[in-house]
């Protein structure tokens, strides 16, 4: 029997095989190409913490050689809680788990900020008491700490995540053996202005940060950004010029990490 090409059932049953073809074809692309995909994510979070440290041998380190050498610079990673408990601690002889969510080099803090955080904020608005109550009590978030010791000292590199003016904000500190004097940092951002917010991924204002201090004498100051030209102390950088919300969300940011950290290491002397 001839088939009658002009007819819609042929042109149903034609449409439908080349929709079930081209989408298994994608499919299989897609799950062959994800491995790749997942080892440059995971590369460039290696880049990000080895260039947030501030030794000039990780100082524009690229994508590549970051996931070649982070074991010879972390040698430890943590997870802790908002109490500052310790949830996972892991050397340099256990290999990263992509299974263990608890692993440091897991935490997602932009996935974890977006689900769990900003809900929070948005139930205390700008109660700063009772936002570090509520997330004092959640078990769903999580502050990593990679340990780095090079040439006979040793760093910290704790994350942040947050949102500026469009979207989110992220980005890795670098603490001295102290807990208290940052020695490097890195920061970037999803969709802040080009030329304006974005500007908190450019060396000059990354750089401001080294050498400013978490603490004041025995209690916790964040560091905060502030307008360009300011007389500045030792918990101050200079802001970016039209980027007065992506400054105030880099400041709120600091503000809700860093005191985790700060009291996790005044709690910890023996890190």
């Amino acid at each position: 029997m001839a088939i009658n090409r002009e007819s819609n059932v042929y042109t149903i049953i034609f449409a439908t095989v080349m929709v079930v073809v081209v989408g298994g074809l994608l499919a299989f692309v897609s799950m062959s190409l994800k491995p790749i995909q997942q080892a440059n994510i995971d590369n460039e979070k290696m880049q990000n913490i080895l260039q947030s440290i501030g030794i000039e041998e990780t100082d524009g380190i690229t994508r590549d050689e970051a996931g070649k050498v982070f074991d010879n610079y972390i040698t430890r990673r943590l997870t802790i809680n908002y109490k500052g408990e310790i949830l996972s601690d892991k050397s340099i002889k256990e290999p990263i788990d992509k299974k263990d969510k608890l692993d440091a080099f897991n935490i997602d803090l932009r996935k974890e900020y977006s689900k769990f955080v900003k809900p929070i904020m948005n139930k205390t608005k700008g109660d700063d008491a009772k936002l570090a109550a509520e997330l004092e009590k959640s078990e769903n978030i999580h502050f990593p700490i990679f340990v780095c010791e090079h040439n006979g000292e040793k760093f910290y590199i704790v994350s942040a995540s947050g949102k500026g003016l469009w979207d989110d904000i992220w980005g890795y500190l670098c603490i001295q053996a102290d807990g208290e004097t940052v020695h490097g940092s890195v920061f970037d951002h999803k969709g802040e202005t080009p030329g304006l917010g974005s500007k908190i991924t450019e060396k000059w204002f990354q750089d401001d940060f080294k050498g400013k201090t978490i603490a004041d004498g025995t209690e916790f100051t964040s560091i905060h950004v502030l307008k360009p030209g300011a007389k500045l102390d030792t918990h101050q950088v200079d802001g970016i010029s039209g980027a007065t919300f992506t400054g105030k969300g880099v400041n709120e940011m600091l503000n809700r990490n860093l005191i985790v950290y700060y009291n996790f290491f005044k709690n910890n002397p023996e890190f």
